[in-house]
């Protein structure tokens, strides 16, 4: 069988959940770190989009502006390529309403729902399928002493760890080990939280609700 050599290249992370045997199980993202600007986009529009030079980047500054101004009130705005609404936290732990203060509310972020005819043009575009990417840290770790979970364990004894300290335990490399801990700090039960520390980040344990 020949070798596979196009597709959108993806890279397969540990998930906190484990199988049979003990090994955490994997899930799957795009391994590309390649980043367009909205400068780089405009410029290809005018190009090849008959657009003029400068107008995608104003829209996206108009809708910008426009958009917030409908959002203030919690409100969802509709496009072409999905929904826009804001995100909302609460400082700590409640169970009461009742002793949640307005001074309690954050605003986390803003909520991004892709539309169905986004998703569907980019998988129309998706003629070669998927192709496996071997990420850096995964050749790494097979030279490496000791496994990535007990380099984790023992770098978190402090309560916390860095990309740093976790590069002396696991022998990965700077890029590596950051990557392999801002994956723990993703999908949909991360195991990690990130916080910034002065000029440095530090990765901390996430807690179980009901955990004491």
């Amino acid at each position: 069988m020949p070798r596979k050599k196009k597709g959108m290249m993806f890279e397969l992370l540990p998930r906190p959940t484990t199988d049979e045997n003990g090994k955490p199980l994997l899930y799957a993202r795009p391994a590309s770190t390649r980043k367009w600007s909205i400068g780089w986009i405009d410029e290809f529009c005018s190009k090849y989009r008959a657009i003029p030079s400068g107008e995608v980047n104003r829209v996206f500054e108009t809708f910008l502006e426009v958009a917030v101004s409908f959002m203030m009130d919690g409100s969802r705005v509709i496009t072409p390529i999905g929904s826009f609404a804001p995100k909302l936290k609460i400082k700590g732990d409640f169970s009461d309403p009742k002793k949640v203060k307005h001074s309690d509310v954050y605003l986390a972020g803003i909520e991004f729902i892709p539309s169905k005819r986004f998703i569907q043009e980019l998988e129309n575009r998706l003629d070669d399928g998927f192709l496996k990417y071997i990420d850096p840290y995964d050749r790494e770790a097979v030279r490496s002493k000791i496994t990535l979970e007990e380099a984790l364990q023992k770098s978190l004894r402090k309560g916390y760890t860095t990309i740093r300290a976790f590069c002396g335990y696991s022998g990965l490399k700077y890029v590596s080990a950051r990557r392999f801990l801002n994956s723990l700090c993703e999908g949909d039960s991360p195991r990690l939280e990130r916080i910034r520390e002065g000029h440095q980040l530090h990765y901390r344990p996430l807690v179980s609700k009901g955990t004491k």
